[in-house]
């Protein structure tokens, strides 16, 4: 396995794979690099390079007590490409992971990334406050972290049924995909995830979305019960200088999952463009 040891002590796994235009593809809280595996394999047979790592704390990378905010995995990212030597890379982050690209982007990108693309993303930010009224209540989030800390096993089972849409009327549920949902979570350490819920809640990334200039598509389902598309994409479009945005009526949040024919579709269109 491929481990790259930061100056902390903290281990990153991450797989790297092909040759080519280098794409690199974040996770979602609380998974890991497997969540890209449709993805990984697609872009993989389509000539590009092909890059993914599990965030610290998750999948199995170390379980870390500390540095489980965004600022930190930005720079473990930039830790990362560095040590690769990565250029021109496009950047894809899914829900949390899109946090982790704009403000990787933002800080660290310039001369390095060349695209970036945001899927049912948190940006610009998700937690209702003054600034932001119609966020989602941090009472949600603090639910969110007490099933975490008390009961993660069961509360990892019956999230995905809203992650994946699985809820609705007429939805074919695959126990499978639940199944893999489940075992990502499980491989992390429960207490950087459960530091993850504030920092892909309460992270602020307005000015990282206004200062990024090179092409950011936006795509987000309109049936996303995790990250709802109007407090989220249909705001972060009109932050970004040379932004794109893709909204999928019916899709639910796991879509590059269950949606992945067409996902893959648009963004080998927008890579390609």
């Amino acid at each position: 396995m491929k481990k790259l040891k930061l100056k902390d002590g903290v281990e990153i796994f991450y797989k790297d794979w092909g040759s080519g235009q280098p794409l690199v593809f974040h996770h979602g809280w609380p998974l890991s690099s497997d969540d890209w595996d449709a993805q990984m394999m697609f872009f993989l047979e389509q000539g590009y390079r092909v890059i993914a790592h599990d965030r610290r704390g998750h999948g199995r990378s170390s379980q870390t007590y500390s540095g489980n905010e965004m600022d930190t995995y930005a720079a473990d990212v930039a830790a990362l490409v560095e040590a690769l030597d990565l250029k021109d890379a496009i950047h894809i982050g899914h829900s949390t992971g899109g946090g982790e690209v704009i403000r990787y982007v933002a800080k660290y990108g310039k001369g390095r990334a060349a695209k970036a693309v945001l899927i049912g993303a948190v940006p610009p930010v998700m937690v209702k406050s003054d600034k932001n009224p119609e966020g989602v209540p941090i009472s949600v989030f603090d639910e969110i972290r007490l099933n975490t800390a008390t009961k993660r096993s069961q509360f990892y089972q019956d999230i995905t049924l809203p992650f994946y849409g699985y809820n609705r009327e007429g939805a074919e549920i695959s126990q499978g995909v639940r199944d893999n949902w489940w075992r990502q979570g499980m491989m992390g350490g429960i207490k950087p995830q459960y530091d993850c819920i504030k920092a892909f809640s309460e992270t602020d990334f307005t000015e990282d979305l206004k200062s990024v200039d090179i092409p950011v598509l936006l795509m987000h389902g309109e049936d996303d019960q995790i990250v709802p598309f109007e407090t989220s994409a249909k705001i972060g479009i009109t932050l970004l200088k040379k932004g794109t945005l893709i909204s999928y009526p019916g899709f639910p949040h796991g879509m590059p999952t269950t949606e992945a024919a067409t996902i893959n579709k648009d963004l080998l269109d927008f890579i390609r463009s």
